[in-house]
């Protein structure tokens, strides 16, 4: 069965629905000072008020839930910044939140969590532990499951982030996206294809979690073996079916990033912009930066920066 893509009216109905809870982010020039180079544009949605763009499809599917899945209570399985913002969202909506995480995860997106008031349980390393965790847990307690990425109302709260750079780039030419499970690149892709079709739209992700660009190659969804980068909230072993669906009719492109790359972003990114983002957060402008000076209308989206204050010391000092 074809899968039926997340519209525009979708987006922007999102957009609208978000609105009490979610920051419009600011597009920032970077670049100008580079030999030879042109600026490019950052989407800063380490800004947001849980520091991270997964405010805006969590919220867009907790506003939405019936009385008694709110009386019921959510959960959901994340690496860290999904789990924050379900907690948030539920701490505004007054819910319970349950957020399951990997036994791994960075203490300052634990702490996050825990401080908008979600209980967390940690579950194994990876996002098969996760999900299979929070699916007991629901059918004991009757949480409703919000899942991190695969998701018709987590893409169009996501795809508000593309809706926003077009509204506020007149001489949009490519999006760079990070890609883990693929949530936010359908999302963007989405709403910049909604409203722009010519633009280009890349998705990027770590070279040792390269899940989405394997299956594009395959054309099929496909499951790594395993996965390994400092971008701790890109592991996905393998992209959703939905999300898969639109970046195979969406997305123009999938490249990968290496490790080095995405310090030396991190890095840049406090250098030259004075932002403290994570290394999940940096990979769009990691690939900016390694493909050469870009062309004029170009924007990473900065996804997130919460990260550990001694691991992010010891990439802006290396």
């Amino acid at each position: 069965m074809t899968a039926t893509l997340v519209t525009i009216e979708e987006i922007r109905a999102a957009a609208e629905r978000i609105r009490p809870a979610v920051a419009r982010t600011p597009l920032l020039a970077v670049g100008a000072g580079r030999p030879g180079a042109r600026p490019f544009h950052l989407k800063c949605e380490h800004f947001q008020p849980m520091g991270a763009f997964k405010l805006r499809g969590a919220y867009n599917v907790l506003s939405q839930l019936d009385p008694p899945a709110r009386a019921a209570g959510v959960i959901t399985y994340s690496s860290g910044n999904h789990g924050q913002a379900v907690a948030l969202s539920a701490q505004m909506l007054g819910m319970r939140a349950v957020v399951v995480m990997p036994e791994t995860a960075p203490r300052v997106k634990v702490e996050g969590t825990r401080k908008y008031g979600a209980e967390v349980i940690f579950a194994g390393r990876t996002s098969d532990d996760r999900r299979v965790r929070a699916e007991a847990e629901a059918a004991a307690h009757g949480y409703a499951i919000v899942p991190p990425f695969d998701h018709r109302q987590i893409i169009a709260g996501a795809g508000t982030v593309g809706l926003e750079v077009v509204d506020a780039l007149a001489e949009l030419s490519a999006v760079f996206v990070p890609v883990g499970g693929g949530g936010l690149l359908a999302g963007v892709a989405a709403a910049v294809k909604g409203v722009r079709p010519g633009v280009t739209v890349i998705g990027v992700e770590p070279a040792g979690s390269a899940s989405m660009g394997t299956s594009r190659a395959a054309g099929a969804p496909v499951r790594l073996p395993s996965t390994a980068s400092i971008a701790d909230g890109l592991l996905t072993l393998r992209p959703g079916d939905l999300t898969f669906a639109h970046a195979q009719a969406l997305v123009d492109e999938m490249v990968t990033v290496t490790d080095d790359e995405i310090r030396t972003a991190v890095r840049w990114l406090h250098r030259e912009a004075g932002l403290v983002v994570e290394p999940s957060g940096a990979a769009a402008t990691a690939a900016v930066l390694a493909s050469g000076p870009p062309a004029d209308g170009v924007v990473a989206i900065v996804s997130g920066g919460n990260v550990e204050p001694d691991d992010f010391a010891r990439y802006t000092t290396a």
